[in-house]
């Protein structure tokens, strides 16, 4: 049975899924596994680009089959000769025996050396810019030699702006119904695959690479279309932008790895005393690998990610541990450059390892080899902690350091200048479970038009705040100036923590299933996060708009509105007392002096929201 998913009004995904192949490639491993991607267009003239593995073959056909209802496929875009790309394409031919194939000489020759149906018949050769008009669509040729192979190109939809990408911005793992990478948590659960994906296949080429990007940026990107792992549609420049790195080796963040061979233990130990010094040093995020369990693209994937390297290795019959030279040597084949690397090595009688790594790892371009080795017979002593401790410095050193900034008293802040931002107010409401909650925000702003994102920052001291930061959705109730209050008393004088705030069931939803406030209110926007932020006090959440509408057209309530007209002044005291006033709710805190560190029971603002009673 056919399974399809539409990309535009008439482009559609007709590959396949396959998650029971270990080893891409007979070599990588795939524990998610991998898409083999196909596209058609349903244009005058029907158009497909590339065919797919021999695996997905069934499903791929019926795609075909169901989508072109009878019609015939007039073109085969052939833009990679790899066979997870055109292994069904003889096959092909003989169920659309009319088919014209469109492709670049290299592709031509590759063609003819994998199959033996008549291809000169049927072909049509391009160029650079050369271009197929469709009817509606018109398609543009790019060329893209060693991306990874020699006769790749990619393929420009010039009416929809949509790039036939080939295997570049690809990405392992299975598509799981989802074929768009803003529909997937792509950040936190495809982008270590999408790296290990691009170092292994692509990572030698970074200048090839380069090139392409460099000609991309010549155009108009609405869709990128790659042969293996999710379409985008949203956040192309993000992608872009980590291929930009990735394919001139310029680390994604500076920080250390630190991959060990270790046989029974000793030089694991020494591994895990450098990565705990390294982190009592300050070094955030130090990640750890035994290369005798990590397969070597992990090794490779990591190395591209992160500034530093620590190697530590045992001598083996005289030389590297062998899972440890597999690594090094697979690292050097991926041409990695710009790195800082240092070497540990252990032998009980006769250590050479660490020699032979630093003679092997010379040959990286633009890489420093830190010079102090650290060497260990059979186990590490005390006596060896300067040692140690040498090195660990020195890998420290070489981190780049955060510039601290210091404000001098010249520049000191006056805190009443930030209420002359202006604000609006707002009920930020959520759910968690069968929990409802809401509370009052001041800060939420449109972000960008295409998409519609937004942006708001919510105290952690919120119930509210929690549960976005768990379920990653919200909705924002717009107050308008004829809110009075008792709107403001109720959802942000109290927490949602002690009190329900939406008791009964009467309260309307939206279609993400959360509260929204109809009442003082001008319009509703429900937002679904896709970045989070931490600033300390207070967390700044991303979010697409999923939903938005118009209820009134009473003007919206800005902060000045708030304390000019809706704020209750504070009572005169019947005798004259000394204290400070909350300026966000009127609370009043008797004394001479105000604690620095007191927070308003009220509305859990801090002292620097409070002035002397006058």
């Amino acid at each position: 049975m056919y399974c399809v998913k539409q990309i535009t009004q008439d482009i559609y995904w007709v590959g396949g899924s396959d998650r029971r192949l270990a080893l891409f490639e007979n070599v990588y491993p795939i524990p998610n596994g991998v898409s083999y991607n196909a596209y058609l267009v349903l244009d005058e003239q029907t158009v497909l680009f590339d065919t797919v593995d021999r695996s997905v073959s069934e499903i791929f056909f019926e795609n075909l089959e169901h989508l072109l209802n009878g019609r015939a496929l007039d073109y085969l875009v052939v833009n990679h000769m790899e066979p997870d790309h055109c292994a069904t394409m003889a096959e092909l031919v003989l169920r659309y025996p009319s088919v014209k194939i469109v492709t670049n000489a290299k592709a031509l020759n590759m063609i003819k050396n994998y199959f033996t149906f008549d291809i000169d018949s049927r072909v049509t050769l391009v160029k650079e810019k050369d271009t197929l008009t469709t009817g509606r669509h018109t398609f543009a040729f790019v060329m893209a030699p060693m991306v990874h192979w020699p006769e790749v190109m990619v393929s420009y939809d010039v009416t929809d702006k949509v790039l036939f990408s080939a295997d570049a911005f690809g990405t392992f793992g299975a598509l799981n119904g989802n074929l768009f990478a803003d529909e997937l948590n792509f950040e936190t659960e495809y982008l270590d695959d999408a790296r290990r994906y691009y170092t292994n296949i692509v990572g030698k080429y970074g200048t090839q690479v380069q090139t392409l990007l460099k000609k991309a940026a010549d155009l108009e990107i609405a869709y990128i279309c790659p042969l293996h792992g999710p379409v985008w549609r949203k956040d192309i420049g993000w992608f872009i932008e980590k291929y930009q790195l990735w394919s001139s080796y310029t680390p994604e963040e500076d920080g250390v790895i630190v991959a060990y061979a270790s046989v029974y233990g000793h030089t694991e130990n020494v591994a895990n005393i450098i990565a705990s010094k390294l982190a009592d040093a300050g070094v955030r995020n130090v990640k750890m690998y035994d290369v005798s369990v990590t397969h070597p693209s992990y090794i490779v994937s990591e190395a591209f990610r992160v500034s530093h390297i620590v190697f530590a290795s045992t001598t083996y019959n005289a030389g590297i541990f062998v899972n440890m030279e597999n690594a090094l040597h697979d690292l050097v084949a991926h041409n990695i450059q710009n790195r800082t690397i240092a070497i540990v090595e252990n032998g009980s009688w006769a250590p050479t390892a660490g020699g032979l790594m630093r003679e092997l790892l010379g040959r990286l371009k633009n890489t420093t080899i830190l010079e102090n080795t650290l060497t260990v017979k059979s186990s590490l002593k005390d006596a060896q902690m300067a040692e140690l401790d040498e090195l660990v410095s020195a890998i420290v050193e070489t981190l780049p350091r955060p510039e601290v900034i210091e404000h001098k008293p010249s520049e000191a802040v006056e805190p009443n200048a930030m209420f002359k931002f202006s604000y609006g107010l707002f009920v930020l409401t959520a759910k968690d479970g069968d929990k409802d909650n809401g509370c009052i925000i001041n800060t939420a702003a449109q972000l960008t038009d295409n998409p519609k994102r937004v942006t708001i920052a919510v105290n952690k001291a919120n119930y509210t705040h929690d549960m976005i930061l768990k379920t990653g959705v919200f909705n924002l109730s717009v107050l308008t100036t004829e809110a009075p209050f008792d709107i403001f008393r109720y959802y942000g004088f109290q927490s949602g923590r002690e009190v329900n705030k939406f008791p009964g069931s009467g309260f309307p939803r939206s279609k993400n299933g959360l509260i929204f406030i109809t009442g003082c209110v001008n319009a509703f926007i429900s937002g679904k996060v896709v970045e989070s932020h931490d600033y300390g006090t207070h967390t700044l959440f991303v979010a697409d708009v999923t939903e938005a509408q118009v209820l009134g057209s009473q003007p919206s309530v800005t902060y000045a509105y708030y304390f000019d007209h809706i704020k209750p002044k504070p009572p005169k005291p019947a005798e004259q007392k000394t204290g400070w006033v909350c300026k966000i709710c009127g609370y009043v805190y008797e004394g001479e002096e105000l604690p620095a560190d007191f927070i308003c029971p009220l509305c859990k603002h801090g002292a620097a929201d409070f002035e002397k009673l006058k």
